[in-house]
């Protein structure tokens, strides 16, 4: 049983800091009662965690390799909780927002290290029982984000959901400095090395930039200067990026990404469906969750446990097969993963409807969540398990990096899609279907019915189920199809590698795909 301590260290770490992604969900029509917030600033409480999360994970991968994984870890951790407090003393949006782009940081130097822990913690088939289980905390945490929100919310308060990561930082803390030793992989130049900070900071204004104007364009439109100013922002910054990382490989230094393993047909699938696995999956749940609440009048509570389809499947799926599916070549689990997230999503089309009720939701979350718990707990330990120990920091940190842009960038782009179908079913049956759109995507359905005048509030009522509906079915075929390509990229890119270690050497005993690092890469072939 004491092996296992170091598992739960990084479980605790993994769990916290992937519920707040989901966790707000929920609380987000509190939150704009409480703060005066508008949609625009709703979107950015949960937008401003995952985009630090994946702007800063490259650089903290590169960081971890440098000086230590576990020292980051810790880190990662002290920082989470700092920011959490600061979160749930936030006396408005603006410091809210400010508060959750540091608890990202922190979360991004937690994710970017906790799997390189794992992998040089376990061996053989603990390793594969290991990520099995650190997999179905990672799919089940994001899921049971907002049935956990739910109950603090209604039951404490919005400032609750951020307080209670306090109590279960410290204790992976002290736990972590008792049971995980100091990894050994932390490279002897440590001291000399350097940061890739002209990387990073080209990066992360890269991902600011897209997530920045496609929010925006849900409010001004495609073609506004501002929208147009900031893709070609993200444009010019990802350039450089790639100059950058580019440049410096050539040199013998030590980039955030190496960016010759894109090249690699497996690496980039693997990272295209990281990408759209998170988007798909996950990127549709905030407006999910303010049609229960704002259409449906369910409360926090009622809103929550109607997710809980997902985040059983998904942490059933994940527990049970975790470890067999750990010996599969790569793209089966993480392919047929994504196809059964798309179907799981085409099924949520299928069922959103002027009439739908909570239960609606059942089969078509649950599909989806059979699909994360089956991907997610080898993406990672492929990625891992392809490069040297001094360099699972960089792999770690790729994988999550696409992970969590995917899920910023979906919920800016699935955003603009509600918004846009709300006006335009909206034109010509209210004065300002634009505000009214926003309105609707804002959580505010019941304010637009109050508004109505007297005796006709029944058939306003009636328009916006309808609206909500179709703008929600959008959303949903948008997630089936991102998801699809995903799977379909992984089948179709993926391969196993064509070398085996022979019986007796490091790895032999060790889970397909996650190879021990001094072999060669078992998920990116040639």
């Amino acid at each position: 049983m004491r092996k296992w301590w170091p598992l739960v260290a990084v479980s605790l770490g993994a769990f916290i800091l992937l519920v707040d992604v989901t966790i707000v969900n929920v609380a987000l029509p509190q939150m704009a009662e409480a703060l005066d917030a508008p949609f625009s600033s709703l979107q950015w409480v949960v937008d401003a965690y995952a985009l630090s999360l994946a702007a800063l994970l490259l650089a903290a991968g590169s960081i971890a390799d440098l000086f230590g994984h576990r020292k980051l870890y810790v880190s990662g951790l002290a920082l989470f909780a700092l920011a959490s407090l600061a979160c749930g003393l936030a006396p408005n949006a603006g410091v809210l927002v400010a508060a959750r782009a540091v608890q990202g940081a922190g979360g991004a130097a937690m994710f970017a290290t906790s799997a390189a822990l794992l992998g040089a913690t376990y061996q053989g088939r603990d390793r594969g029982t290991a990520f099995g289980i650190w997999g179905a905390v990672n799919g089940a945490a994001a899921a049971t984000g907002p049935i956990l929100g739910g109950l603090l919310t209604e039951h404490i308060g919005w400032q609750a959901i951020f307080l209670v990561n306090l109590p279960i930082a410290a204790v992976a803390i002290l736990l972590t400095l008792r049971v995980v030793r100091a990894d050994r992989t932390a490279r002897p130049q440590a001291r000399t090395g350097r940061v890739d900070i002209p990387g990073a900071v080209a990066f992360t204004l890269a991902a600011a930039a897209v997530t920045y104007g496609l929010i925006r364009s849900a409010e001004t439109g495609w073609t506004s200067p501002t929208v147009i100013i900031s893709f070609a922002v993200a444009a010019a910054s990802l350039i450089a990026f790639v100059l950058v990382e580019t440049r410096l490989g050539r040199r013998g230094g030590q980039p955030m990404l190496d960016l010759a393993l894109l090249r690699r047909p497996s690496f980039a699938g693997l990272m295209g469906g990281a990408l759209l696995l998170q988007g798909g999956a996950f990127g549709c749940l905030v407006l999910v969750s303010l049609w229960l609440q704002s259409v449906l009048g369910l409360g926090p509570v009622e809103g929550g446990l109607a997710l809980t389809p997902m985040a059983v499947v998904s942490f059933l799926v994940a527990a049970i097969a975790g470890r067999h599916i750990q010996r599969l070549a790569p793209r089966l689990p993480i392919g047929i993963g994504l196809l059964l997230i798309a179907a799981g999503m085409y099924l949520l089309y299928d069922a959103m409807s002027a009439d739908a009720t909570a239960s609606s939701l059942a089969i078509g979350l649950a599909v989806s969540g059979a699909g994360v718990g089956l991907a997610t707990p080898v993406l990672v330990s492929a990625a891992t398990g392809s490069v040297p120990p001094q360099r699972m920091g960089m792999a770690a940190g790729a994988v999550n990096t696409f992970r969590q842009l995917g899920m910023t960038l979906a919920i800016a782009v699935l955003g603009a899609v509600f918004t846009h179908t709300a006006q335009k079913r909206l034109s010509g049956l209210v004065p300002d279907a634009h505000e009214a759109a926003s309105a609707l995507a804002g959580g505010q359905a019941q304010r637009l019915v109050a508004a109505a005048p007297h005796g006709s509030q029944a058939e306003a009522r009636e328009l916006i189920h309808r609206v909500f509906a179709d703008g929600m079915q959008d959303v949903f075929l948008c997630a089936a199809a991102a998801a699809a390509v995903g799977g379909l990229l992984v089948l179709a890119l993926v391969r196993p590698t064509p070398t085996h270690p022979a019986p007796g050497t490091p790895g032999a005993a060790g889970p397909a795909g996650s190879a021990e690092p001094a072999e060669e890469p078992a998920t990116v072939g040639q």
